[in-house]
């Protein structure tokens, strides 16, 4: 089964649009768990417990992990969702942008190592720095494509005069990975929530590629104007929200409180998606 397919097949189950960002901050860890590493494991994996009924995807972000040691956490972590979960992908949010021999051992990294479903990427080096990741039967890239972020704009919002139409960088990259960067069929595009207008542009140049959005929660995306604006019956997306669910609670509750916040968010997508 090819990664759109598992996304697709994981969505119409519920159904559900939501992706639970895995982003363990053990500062953040409830009671005694409070900022102890050697826990990360253990806080993840009562999530994907308490959670897993709920989503269409898991997103580990590499960054929590590996800052702490923490990548046999990690991989014990995708094994786990494997066996509690086994429909649900996992994207594994980790931004990779290098190309040649370097690129190559990072696609090995996300999908022979960690046995990701598919990983982000950063395009900034062009084609080359993609195509690597494409080799992988069945295995999906998410480009960043409109991040949420206030920088976004330094590059992605600066037109490029020597193309035709001169468009922004951003509306480039979505045509590039709707047309001729999509060698296997499995890429997608990194769109922030919080902009639902770009949102919609952006499904307009790539009609059919899955988007994946962050930004609802914490970030304050709008769930109705998300769904509104990127949703299509051939074109997914998976919409992430991770402090917001993770956090939910800081006492000893916090898995039933993930759970809760997590059927909240995907019971709102739903409704967005119905009224759309």
């Amino acid at each position: 089964m090819s990664f759109r397919q598992m996304l697709l097949a994981a969505q119409q189950r519920l159904p559900s649009l939501l992706c639970v960002g895995l982003d363990p901050e053990p500062a953040r860890f409830p009671g005694a768990w409070r900022g102890d590493a050697t826990r990360i494991l253990d806080f993840c994996r009562a999530i994907v417990d308490a959670t897993c009924a709920e989503v269409c995807a898991f997103k580990p972000q590499i960054a929590h992990f590996a800052a702490h040691g923490a990548e046999d956490a990690l991989m014990q972590l995708i094994a786990h969702i494997r066996a509690v979960a086994p429909a649900v992908p996992v994207i594994l949010d980790a931004k990779r942008g290098d190309i040649g021999s370097t690129a190559a051992q990072y696609a090995r990294e996300a999908f022979e190592r960690y046995g990701a479903d598919a990983v982000t990427l950063s395009p900034f080096m062009g084609r080359d720095s993609v195509q690597p990741y494409l080799q992988w039967p069945g295995r999906g890239a998410f480009l960043l494509c409109r991040t949420s972020n206030a920088g976004g704009d330094d590059l992605q919002a600066r037109r490029l005069a020597d193309v035709p139409g001169q468009p922004l960088l951003y509306e480039h990259l979505a045509r590039l990975a709707q047309q001729e960067w999509n060698d296997n069929g499995e890429l997608g595009l990194v769109v922030g929530a919080t902009y639902p207008e770009e949102i919609a542009r952006v499904r307009q140049l790539a009609p059919t590629l899955p988007l994946l959005i962050p930004g609802v929660g914490a970030q304050g995306g709008d769930a109705r104007a998300t769904v509104r604006a990127g949703w299509r019956p051939d074109g997914p997306i998976v919409v992430n929200s991770s402090r917001a669910i993770l956090y939910a609670s800081d006492g000893a509750d916090f898995a039933a409180a993930a759970a809760r916040a997590a059927r909240r968010t995907r019971e709102e997508l739903a409704r967005a998606l119905a009224g759309r």
